[in-house]
This record gives C-alpha cells, structure tokens and sequence, in this order.
C-alpha cells in the first residue's frame, strides 16, 4: 500500500481565525487552513484531508465527539497508513486518553496536535506541529509502522497519549508527561525512544461505548461534613475520583472515611489520584493507608484524564467491582508507567 496519511480537522485554535468586530477567534474553512502548509506537498505520501461535521472548540468537545472521531478512524483504518487529528489544546489530553482504551491492537499511528497560536499567525506553532506529526506518522521500520499507538505532539515532543496532561495555556510547551518519559523528541533530526513504543499483535478492536456517570471531587481544607454527605446522598455517579493531596492523602476525618465505606458498599467505585501534576498514589502514610482499607482503588501514576476515560470506558463493560478493580489496575495500553 502506497504511503498515506488521513489529516482530519476537529477545530481549535489551530484553524481559528480572528472576528476583528467581535474580537474573537472563530473556526474558518479547513481548506483555508491547508493553504497554509504548502510544504504538505513536499511529503513522499498521499495527504488525504477530512473534516468532522461541525469542528468546535475543544472545550465544547463531549464523549459523544470522542466516539464519531474513533468511528471516523475505525472506518477508514484500512485505508490508510497512519492518523494525524488537528485538535483543541484544552481536551485533547482527554481525547487522546480516551481513544488510547477504545482502539486496541493499533498498528498504525494516531496523532494528534494543534496550536497555541492560529495558522495564520507570524509566530504560530502550528505549522511546524503539523509537519512533524505527519513526518513521525510515516516513521517505518522493517516496513511497518514504527508507531502504534494513540500519541500527542507538541512542542517538539511526542506523548503517549494516555499519560499527558496540558500544563500552560500560554506556552508553546504546553503539555507534559509527568511519568511516562517522551516517546521523540524533534530537534534537528527525529529522536525516537524506540524501546517505549507499544508493540501489538492481534486483531484491531474499537468499542464505542462508553458510561458517563462519572464524578471527580477535589479535596480541600475547607470540606464540611454536611457538603460532603450531600454530594455522596444527592449527586448520581457509579464512579468517584477523589483528587487527593500528594501521594494520596486525605483528612483522616471519621465522617469522610464512613460515607466512602458507604458508597463502596453500594456498588459504586471510588479511586483516588493525586491532584499533583508530578504526584502519584503511594500509599505510604497512614492517611492514605486508611483509604486502601477503605476499599479505594489506586491510580498509581495515571493522570486525571487517564482515570477519568479509562473509567468510562470500564463503566460500559457492565463489570461486577472485583473484575472492575481488575481490569482498572491492569496496565492495558501503557497508561501507567
């Protein structure tokens, strides 16, 4: 099969355009936006470009979005070599987690980028993140595709997509992996950790579905008994993330230890993970001891954005809680590293 490329545009700031009446960026003609790359030709591969529907800021992005854009790959997966996705900055960590568990046994790239600055910007980032996306999705070795798996490019550096979150809304670095050490690096010739790309065997699988009924609670010094117990009795979840401090812990309050009890009693599963961009759940002090007597799952190293889809896609599995807490604890796409 001669060497291609599908290209799909989802929106964000990459294909924005400013409405100097309003004074604001808005998405303009993705045709526009590839005029803007002219070096698109130079590559040695059929470029084929698609837009989604309705392309949108990312913040607007909902699971729904992340299920048509793993359709639109799972349908054309045979006709091409690899995937670049043009992507919103603020959701994309939580798109490329996403895909990351609904696709197995990738052998091909899916990567994704965008921008901090529109295309049409003197000092955009954007051209030089779309080339380079595109130059590592056509990456071979021994004749096939050195990259399987779902990625994020940015800021000359190539993520595994589950195990990145975005750190600045102002910098062209604007992601970070805070476990997973970067799978390339792009400076004047393509740097390629080799020995950290996933390997797959087997049949493409995609599962489209995914639960909802997911609720992330951020712990803070300033929690009351009574705030807590409403959220636990009034608000409808069948997940709870508890963003805890540091290494997992938490105020060793009676009142909270029992309505977590009581949850997990219910059926309903509760993981905790560190609100620490460079933390991860160690349970090494008796605060966090006490929640893993609780009956709490552990996120180890995952990201929030790696709980919170990994999660949604175990919620449509309709699992019972051990082969839940299984399944969550198994490493299935690199996701804790």
């Amino acid at each position: 099969m001669e060497e291609s490329i599908l290209l799909i545009y989802t929106g964000g700031t990459i294909g924005m355009v400013l409405n100097e009446d309003l004074g604001l960026l808005e998405p303009f003609n993705f045709d526009n936006l590839l005029k803007q790359i002219p070096q698109l030709q130079k590559f040695d591969a059929h470029i084929n470009t698609i837009s989604v529907e309705v392309p949108k800021d990312s913040a607007t992005m909902r699971f729904k979005d992340w299920v048509e854009l793993g359709q639109l790959i799972f349908d054309n997966y045979y006709s091409y070599s690899g995937f670049v996705v043009l992507h919103g900055t603020d959701t994309m960590a939580y798109t490329t987690s996403a895909l990351s568990f609904m696709f197995s046994n990738l052998r091909k790239p899916i990567i994704f980028t965008g921008s901090q600055l529109p295309i049409g910007e003197v000092r955009t980032d954007a051209i030089e993140n779309v080339l380079t996306s595109i130059e590592l999705a056509l990456l071979k070795e021994k004749g096939r595709p050195l990259i399987n798996e779902v990625c994020l490019y940015f800021g000359n550096q190539l993520f595994r997509g589950n195990c990145v979150t975005k750190i600045s809304s102002e910098n062209f670095n604007a992601f970070v992996s805070p476990h997973c050490p970067v799978l390339a690096t792009s400076n004047i010739k393509l740097e390629v950790n080799k020995s950290l790309l996933m390997s797959n065997k087997g049949s493409l699988l995609f599962s489209s579905e995914l639960g909802s009924s997911v609720f992330v609670y951020k712990i803070h010094p300033a929690i009351s008994k009574d705030q807590f117990e409403k959220v636990c009795e009034f608000v409808k979840f069948k997940v709870l993330i508890i963003e805890s401090y540091g290494a997992g812990t938490v105020f060793l309050e009676n009142w909270f230890v029992k309505n977590l009890e009581m949850l997990i009693s219910k059926g309903i599963f509760v993981i905790n993970v560190s609100q620490c961009v460079f933390g991860k759940v160690d349970f090494l002090y008796e605060s966090s001891k006490v929640l893993l007597d609780s009956g709490l799952i552990s996120s180890g190293s995952m990201t929030l954005e790696a709980v919170i889809t990994k999660s949604m896609h175990l919620l449509a599995k309709n699992l019972k809680s051990k082969e839940f807490k299984t399944q969550f604890l198994t490493n299935t796409a690199k996701e804790l590293c």
